[in-house]
């Protein structure tokens, strides 16, 4: 007779905590799944997926644009936010229903609530139904983050009411520089929306290559997007339907929606996990783990955002996978986390993997640059003025390519393609001696003959 009603019980039902229930429950585990909203996590329900499709429908306008160039006469074109949100909807509880469906066909079992800790082996459900569990799996993902309190903060929405609102505001302001913020200013811009996106530091896109941040920049300034940045919204005033926000370098700016995407942080406010003994990284606030996502507590673990390590879904359903194989399959698998190839699906589009031009001059003597920039063969027609820009960072000394940044159309599609390349440590040389592609605007990887600049670290005296 068992002491233990599952041998794993995981708390949340997003990307990550789906895929390690699936896997422990083919490794012949008892799993139960406890998520307390709906299956499929922020990704899923409130963030890439939902994000996607709305980028692809600020897209149309774009092609609306292109199409005279090509002969097209379209007559004056509308759009309605309400079917865009309805359809989108649609979309998701599909994708729901699959996620819980998989779950279900694995073997574990899933219940509808919110679970936290009474103590290490024990769970308390809403219904009050304990569960105790041989090891436990903690998949909380992370939540929008409006920073300090300011007056009128209660005036601001996130990531996750966007996705809601009922009607589409004719003009927005957006505090962020990161993907999120970049994402939904072309977004919105895209639908036709006046967009002013506001940001504390110098240039949007912080860690990311200098020569991307400033394409990006100076592309989403010619759609017509004003970017204020070097200030912060520090306050926020109602005036019945519009707002007005007042921004630290003294001016204001109004508008009918203001949104922060300022950051995220990790989901581990009452959880319990004090009852539990499980202690939280002082140095970002999540969960804090060793290399195979245990916690201080040996039989706890936590994959995912609310470790705040790697934000992205495919590393939470990689830690998730590895977890399960790991205590449940028979086999030590750890995540390799260099060379995380990730995309930021802005108008243009960004994707990158490996090292930025500065991260590479900080760690290798020589770095060579190749670089190019080009007008798209689809814009030659229409007359739609944007740039193409294409990156790829080199150890000059070992000639391996280990970083490649592109700003463009189907930037995403690219990279993941390179990012094989950067991970099977292919060198510059290899990319000369494949065979190009023509037309097409991914041929300009294997085609840069000559480095934009080298740089060259003098050796110590």
């Amino acid at each position: 007779m068992t002491d233990f009603d599952v041998d794993l019980f995981v708390i949340g039902g997003g990307s990550g905590g789906v895929r390690a229930a699936r896997i422990a429950a083919g490794h012949g585990a008892r799993v139960m799944v406890a998520e307390e909203y709906r299956f499929g996590g922020t990704c899923v329900i409130r963030g890439c997926v939902p994000k996607k499709l709305m980028v692809y429908a600020s897209h149309v306008h774009h092609e609306l644009q292109d199409a005279a160039g090509f002969g097209w006469r379209i007559p004056q074109a509308s759009f309605d936010w309400a079917t865009l949100i309805a359809n989108k909807d649609r979309e998701i509880a599909r994708l729901e229903a699959v996620y819980a469906a998989n779950v279900e066909k694995s073997g574990a079992k899933i219940v509808r609530s919110r679970a936290v800790f009474e103590d290490p082996h024990t769970l308390r459900l809403s219904s009050g139904e304990t569960v105790r569990a041989r090891t436990v799996l903690i998949a909380t993902g992370g939540a929008p983050n409006h920073g300090p309190a300011i007056p009128g903060i209660e005036h601001v929405i996130s990531s996750n009411e966007v996705f809601h609102l009922p009607q589409q505001p004719k003009r927005i302001v957006i505090q962020g520089g990161g993907y999120i913020a970049l994402e939904f200013a072309c977004i919105f811009a895209g639908l036709g929306s006046d967009v002013t996106l506001v940001y504390r530091g110098e240039n949007v896109l912080r860690g990311f290559d200098d020569d991307v941040r400033a394409h990006v920049r100076a592309e989403m300034e010619k759609a017509g997007i004003t970017i204020l940045t070097g200030c912060t919204v520090a306050a926020i005033d109602k005036h019945g339907e519009e707002y007005t926000s007042h921004l630290s370098n003294g001016s204001s700016v109004a508008s009918d929606q203001v949104m922060f995407a300022i950051g995220r942080h990790p989901n581990v406010a009452n959880l319990g996990l004090e009852k539990a003994g499980v202690a939280i990284d002082p140095s970002n606030g999540g969960v804090l783990v060793d290399g195979f996502s245990r916690t201080s507590v040996p039989h706890i673990y936590a994959i995912g955002d609310v470790t705040h390590r790697f934000n992205l879904t495919p590393v939470a359903i990689r830690e998730g996978h590895a977890f399960a194989d790991t205590v449940f399959g028979g086999r030590s698998v750890t995540v390799d986390y260099a060379d995380i190839p990730t995309a930021v699906f802005s108008q243009p589009e960004v994707g990158t993997v490996g090292l930025t031009e500065a991260e590479a001059r900080a760690q290798y003597s020589r770095v060579d640059i190749y670089k190019t920039s080009f007008r798209p063969m689809k814009v030659t027609l229409s007359g739609r003025d944007t740039r193409v820009l294409m990156k790829l960072v080199v150890d000059g000394t070992t000639d391996r390519v280990v970083g490649c940044h592109i700003v463009g159309p189907e930037a995403a599609e690219l990279v993941q393609v390179v990012a094989i390349a950067v991970k099977m440590k292919a060198t510059k040389a290899d990319f000369d001696a494949t065979m190009a592609l023509h037309p097409t605007a991914a041929e300009e990887l294997v085609t840069m003959r000559s480095p934009t600049v080298r740089h060259v670290r003098e050796a110590a005296e």
